[in-house]
């Protein structure tokens, strides 16, 4: 159900309005419209916002490390819309202990990078992902090195 002060956000309207259960919270603040969505609805959502709402453009997927917080990471995907001028923030929350969430690489090809490197550096495993490996570390490399609990000096053999 979509909470009360989103109402008036004509996006998280038509969002809720197609599966009602995807909007799990958000923010307008500043100027910019932010919108938690279920993780098991992120590719459904993300294939609405882009065909339906013109949200043409994935500028970004990084994620955020709350550690020792549960859930511990949260994803963040920033869209653009370049007919309407529009942006607009998802995030996602996943459980630390064995992070996944599905690949939205079916919906824009562009998450292909954005979510390798999101893997590498974090750990999080995108499920259906056409080639997730490394990108930035070697392959044998030891750990994920922006998380909170990597050691700053890195692992010592």
């Amino acid at each position: 159900m979509l909470p009360e002060h989103l109402s008036e956000h004509s996006i998280a309207v038509a969002l809720a309005a197609f599966d009602e259960g995807a909007i799990t919270g958000g923010k307008f603040d500043r100027g910019e419209l932010t919108l938690d969505i279920d993780a098991a609805r992120i590719v459904s959502a993300c294939g609405f916002l882009k065909h339906e709402q013109g949200f043409v453009r994935l500028s970004t997927v990084t994620a955020v490390d709350w550690y020792p917080s549960e859930p511990r990471f949260e994803l963040v995907y920033h869209l653009h819309s370049l007919s309407h001028n529009r942006r607009l923030r998802l995030k996602c929350k996943v459980r630390g202990a064995a992070p996944s969430i599905d690949s939205v690489c079916s919906v824009w090809r562009s998450a292909n990078w954005y979510e390798r490197e999101v893997f590498d550096l974090f750990g999080i495993i995108f499920f259906n992902h056409p080639n997730l490996k490394r990108i930035m570390l070697p392959e044998d490399w030891e750990g994920h090195p922006l998380r909170k609990d990597y050691p700053i000096t890195g692992n010592r053999v």
